[in-house]
């Protein structure tokens, strides 16, 4: 067979601002943020480190449901949800709870949703995301149709989506890619690919080059970014926003990873991964990059991380109380939070458990 016709996509080179040990790349690439912005990025990343090993405890205590560790993502979760807008939209996963706390979801709230209480996903008005997506991939498509009604109404705003590698392989994903590519969407879709689907390695997961390479039959623009690098994934996602403000179309970005903790705590980590590489991952701690960073510029320091971790942990313990005496569901209140104006049949129903 003739290689005439086949379709060589280039090279994807991973982007990034910061080496580990914090030093600058290329001064030309640095994102024009204020010194107090920069502080504001490590801040919440910082928080979140904390908030996260809060979780995990809690988690183990009872006092919270299903929880995903985020602990190693913060540079892709708090640097694209910096870079966003108010009025964008974040359809995020189920391991996404930070981005949409950052972007106005009230922490107490998160608490509920994980409790599975119906006022965790009883969005406020002014806050513009959905909550976590426990289908895999099924994100892609709503974060597709809002900006579709984005580009319909006239919104310069766009909407941002995340799943991990594994929702790659999802026929959702391909789908609201392609249909993005066709109407040329406000949408970015960022893949956290930290290595593994639950116990699946990458390497199991796709044959293409990258996962960044995928965008390329969607007629959408592609980027791999380095994931532990606040920098680059906030310049990466403030780039994809002003092509989807400007009508230039959808951008999949590659975020490359790690995911320090197991994929929730029902899961053994140890049985499909190695030490050699979780401390390979570790010397590339988003946190401690960043930190480096911002202590070369003089704008961070043991006390700032020390205040930081404190508000974090008052920040939990205010939000989990207020969580645990929220009133308890009722089967009435349930049927009544589905409708505007409850169906008579289910008005029937709810006579059955007063």
């Amino acid at each position: 067979m003739s290689n005439a016709h086949v379709v060589k996509a280039e090279e994807v080179q991973m982007y990034s601002i910061l080496s580990p040990d914090g030093e600058v790349l290329n001064k030309k690439d640095l994102p024009d943020l204020s010194d107090d912005q920069l502080k504001e990025l490590m801040r919440r990343m910082a928080f979140t480190r904390t908030w996260d090993e809060r979780a995990v405890n809690l988690g183990r205590q009872g006092r919270l449901g299903f929880y995903a560790p985020v602990s190693g993502q913060e540079a892709t979760m708090i640097g694209s949800e910096f870079a966003l807008e108010k009025e964008d939209f974040v359809c995020p996963g189920y391991r996404d709870m930070p981005q949409i706390v950052w972007h106005g979801l009230p922490l107490y709230q998160a608490f509920l949703y994980s409790r599975g209480h119906q006022h965790g996903g009883q969005i406020p008005e002014d806050v513009n995301v959905l909550m976590p997506q426990i289908i895999i991939g099924a994100q892609i498509l709503h974060a597709t149709g809002i900006a579709m009604g984005f580009k319909k109404r006239g919104k310069k705003n766009v909407a941002i989506t995340y799943t991990g590698d594994g929702g790659s392989s999802q026929g959702d994903f391909y789908e609201g890619m392609n249909f993005a590519g066709v109407f040329k969407l406000p949408v970015i879709y960022v893949v956290q690919n930290n290595g593994y689907a639950i116990t699946t390695p990458y390497a199991k997961q796709t044959a293409a080059q990258s996962i960044a390479h995928k965008a390329v039959a969607a007629g959408i623009r592609g980027v791999q970014v380095d994931g532990m690098d606040v920098l680059a994934v906030y310049k990466a996602v403030q780039e994809a926003a002003e092509r989807g403000r400007n009508g230039e179309g959808a951008t999949l970005i590659e975020a490359i990873t790690y995911r320090y903790r197991p994929h929730s705590m029902a899961d053994d980590a140890s049985k499909y991964r190695t030490k050699e590489e979780e401390n390979e991952w570790a010397l590339k701690d988003p946190l401690v990059r960043f930190r480096k960073f911002l202590g070369d510029k003089g704008l961070w320091s043991e006390e700032d991380d020390a205040r930081v971790k404190e508000e974090a942990k008052a920040a939990v313990n205010e939000h989990i109380k207020k969580a645990e005496q929220t009133e308890k569901m009722t089967i009435p209140g349930l049927i009544d939070s589905m409708f505007e104006t409850t169906p008579q049949h289910l008005e029937e129903q709810k006579k059955d458990f007063q």
